[in-house]
């Protein structure tokens, strides 16, 4: 497989990972990272840049969340969103540096749109959150901590 297709496939799922859908990208970046056919530095950039976009389009579905919420199809149910704004409310932006955990990531990225975060402030606070896990799990993987 080529380099492109290996990035093309990573970015993909760390971006579905972060959008609504219930992917997992660590066992993507885990294989590829002890695989070792490719940069240990390039699969965290990439995971992370795909994570990232991930985020804003939740944070694009969080803007125009009122169109859509009531509709069946709408993955976020009310009271999920409802905890997310009040956990986003009570700690503020900085709430978005735990995007990257499970079950609670997710909701938070929409509540933020919801709320209207800069989008600016958005990327910078979900990219350094979404980067410091893909490090911390590659430096796991690697052995780096042995």
């Amino acid at each position: 497989m080529t380099d492109l297709a290996v990035y093309a496939g990573l970015f993909a799922v760390a971006f579905l990972a972060a959008s609504i859908l219930p992917l997992q990208s660590e066992a993507a970046l885990a294989g590829l990272l002890l695989a070792g056919h490719q940069p240990v530095v390039t699969l965290i950039a990439i995971a992370s840049i795909g994570n990232t976009l991930g985020a804003v389009l939740n944070w694009l579905l969080g803007r125009y969340i009122e169109r859509f919420r009531r509709r069946r199809w709408f993955p976020v149910g009310d009271a999920t969103l409802t905890r997310a704004q009040a956990w986003y409310r009570r700690f503020g932006r900085w709430s978005l540096l735990l995007s990257w955990a499970p079950l609670i990531g997710d909701p938070l990225t929409v509540a933020a749109g919801v709320l209207r975060e800069p989008l600016s402030t958005f990327v910078i606070l979900v990219a350094i959150a979404k980067t410091a896990r893909y490090l911390v799990f590659a430096l796991l993987i690697t052995g780096a901590f042995s």
